[in-house]
């Protein structure tokens, strides 16, 4: 790509940046609500950005080589509607007129299931710039499967004071820093202004000396407001970076002209009828009027960000069809990836399991179906955050992506867990199928929870592979023991929780997981699975059984006319144990036992098969080495860990929380016996509305 010459600035450039500013206070001001500080204060960045440096398309907001922008501090949104709309994106006026409203796409922090243009869901802080981390890496990837004629695009952020306070954005930052992601540049909205008031009450650390610490190229702008030719000169040197991110920290002023300029009073209101008044004033507008977009800033944008997007991916498709008959196998792999389809005939390399495999803890297996899968779906790409012989995720089809190997499809993100799980979900933004995996233990998904919710809400594929999934880890402690971490996992509407409970539900897991929109959890043990007991029940129902979330397991054809005495509902280790008692107590009572792998889905199925799995009127227990939250809705008596964990090795934390085959057996028939006589309650889970 020809080398980005900076160009001149004129009357109508001013114009437009006047014009961005009121447009956005006139938004927040009619909503009554957002943040029209940074808007104003940003308007001239954003300008220049648009109009002189950024390639994209806003006829095909989708063009997979185009250049990707993220505000990551989402409260300034008003500026990214107006740009959007500016530069033709399916954002009218009277959307501009329904921001913050019911319905409107115009919503009070950017989401990218409701915005053309938005790339990602931004508003908790410093998020943003962890997910371009993840399109950076993504857009290296690709560009290391079909070279860079092919994928050439950058990533743009904007990011303000609260970002860089975020610890998520120092982890992703140091990374991108090691990783000398040079595609990605970070613009800085250094206004000295936060909801308390000045930084300098919290915040007086040198931000650029930081990310030169990190590896970062570091550049600075003293007039962020109106030396649009020292904006330019900064994002072309950034862009033209060969060997590190850059870092554009740039002077700025909050409310720009108004009669709060420089206050926190400008940050989180609108400016009111009257300091709004006046702004429109010193920018050059009546002010009466509302809503105003000068026909000559429609124009600018029209003859520079438009134009020069629908050239690029002219010429980008031009250039596709060349590449395409030189590299006629290639071309198959970009049109799958680009159409969002999987490689034909994966599940055909998903290891099988019966009664004769191996014994083996959960996590180990998975990491079997993983390298199976990896082997034959390029765009499966991911790591651990400093675990990988505990996650068992090590791809032996691939070495690590490094700065030196933009091939690889193994990433160490270190101990970053909340940077890690917000890298990932950018991954799975960038497109063209991108599917990662996370994997760290399943007590450290609290530690980046605002990124697995950030990631649900987007919609993102994105696989977490969490291990050491219970109590029954043993001598790692309370610390380490997620006994609350499965019930939080399960609240997050848009994400499946499964707790496999072998090497075929493991399997099964995937292709539900792969084949989905939207995140999911996959929880796995560190103790020994016993194979030999559970595989033969779950070899012939696992592939319907996992679909459905909850299935039964020891029912043949024979048992299926019996109704049972109790039914005992289970999901990953403890399943055998459940399968134990049910053989040991076969003699004096029937127990149906259940496999929960996934909660979530069982509520998705029609009241019908709810209760072919749990019969209406029957003893419900549950058994689970985590906390029994949650289970009340499904069982009428359950069995978990009702505090914290304990210090031990995995023989005595089974015997002293009572996850033994010999104390459920117990268990299950004392609950038996003290209910046999009563009429239980219909669980919340069968009810019909």
């Amino acid at each position: 790509m020809a080398e980005q010459k900076a160009s001149a600035f004129d009357e109508t450039d001013q114009l437009c940046v006047n014009n961005i500013g009121v447009l956005a206070a006139d938004m927040v001001q009619k909503a009554n609500s957002g943040h029209p500080g940074a808007p104003m204060g940003m308007a001239a960045i954003a300008h220049v950005l648009w109009t002189k440096i950024m390639n994209a398309s806003s006829a095909n907001s989708s063009w997979a080589n185009r250049d990707r922008f993220v505000l990551s501090n989402g409260h300034a949104c008003a500026l990214q509607y107006v740009m959007l709309h500016l530069s033709g994106y399916k954002i009218g006026m009277d959307d501009l007129k329904a921001f913050r409203q019911l319905n409107s796409i115009t919503p009070g922090h950017p989401e990218n299931v409701m915005t053309d243009g938005v790339e990602l869901s931004t508003g908790p802080l410093g998020q943003g710039i962890a997910q371009a981390v993840g399109l950076a890496i993504a857009s290296k990837y690709a560009q290391s499967m079909f070279g860079d004629t092919m994928f050439n695009n950058k990533v743009y952020v904007l990011c303000g004071d609260g970002c860089m306070q975020e610890g998520v954005a120092s982890e992703a930052s140091s990374l991108a820093g090691h990783l000398q992601l040079n595609n990605l540049v970070l613009i800085y909205d250094d206004n000295d202004i936060q909801i308390d008031g000045g930084t300098d009450l919290a915040f007086t650390e040198n931000v650029g000396k930081r990310y030169e610490a990190y590896g970062w190229n570091v550049l600075y702008v003293e007039d962020g407001n109106t030396d649009l030719a020292a904006l330019e000169e900064a994002i072309l040197t950034a862009k033209a970076s060969e060997d590190k991110p850059t870092l554009i920290c740039v002077k700025t002023k909050i409310g720009y002209k108004s009669t709060k300029e420089g206050t926190h009073k400008v940050h989180g209101s609108p400016l009111g009828d009257e300091a709004l008044k006046h702004y429109k004033t010193q920018m050059g507008f009546d002010p009466e009027q509302t809503f105003v977009v000068e026909q000559a800033v429609y124009e600018r944008y029209q003859a520079t960000f438009v134009k020069r997007g629908s050239e690029a991916e002219a010429q980008w498709n031009a250039a596709r069809k060349e590449w395409a008959e030189k590299n006629p196998e290639l071309e198959k792999v970009v049109d799958r990836l680009l159409k969002g389809q999987l490689p034909a005939d994966w599940e055909q390399a998903l290891p099988q399991f019966d009664e004769n495999s191996k014994p083996a803890a959960s996590r180990n297996i998975n990491g079997e179906v993983l390298n199976a899968i990896a082997e034959v779906m390029p765009e499966l790409i991911g790591g651990a955050a400093d675990l990988t012989p505990s996650t068992k995720t090590a791809l032996k089809c691939s070495h690590d992506f490094q700065a030196g190997s933009r091939d690889g499809r193994y990433l160490r993100f270190g101990v970053r867990e909340f940077g890690m799980f917000a890298i990932g979900n950018g991954i799975a933004a960038f497109g063209m199928n991108m599917i990662p995996f996370t994997a760290t233990f399943l007590t450290f998904l609290t530690y980046g929870y605002g990124a697995v919710r950030v990631g649900a809400l987007s919609h993102l594929r994105h696989i977490y592979v969490m291990t050491h999934d219970s109590v029954l880890l043993g001598e790692d402690g309370p610390t380490h023991q997620p006994v609350e971490v499965l019930a939080c996992s399960r609240s997050l509407p848009n994400i499946l929780t499964f707790r496999p409970c072998d090497g075929n539900e493991i399997a099964e897991t995937w292709k539900v997981m792969l084949n989905r929109e939207g995140p999911s959890v996959i929880a796995l043990s560190r103790q020994t699975i016993n194979t030999k007991l559970v595989s033969k029940y779950t070899k012939n129902g696992a592939a319907k059984g996992v679909q459905n979330g909850c299935y039964i397991l020891n029912e043949g054809d024979e048992e299926k006319a019996k109704t049972p005495d109790v039914i005992v509902i289970s999901s990953g280790s403890e399943v055998e144990l459940a399968l134990e008692a049910a053989e040991t107590l076969s003699g004096e009572i029937t127990v149906r036992v259940v496999s929960a792998a996934c909660l979530e889905l069982f509520d998705s199925q029609d009241i019908k098969y709810r209760e072919s799995v749990l019969t209406p009127g029957k003893l419900v227990i549950s058994v689970e080495a985590s906390s029994p939250y949650g289970w009340s809705k499904y069982a009428h008596k359950s069995f978990g860990v009702p505090g914290w964990g304990k210090s031990a090795p995995l023989k005595s934390i089974r015997e002293d929380f009572g996850f033994t085959a010999k104390q459920v057996t117990q268990n299950v028939k004392e609950t038996f016996a003290a209910c046999k006589d009563k009429e239980m309650p219909l669980l919340p889970c069968l009810w019909p509305y």
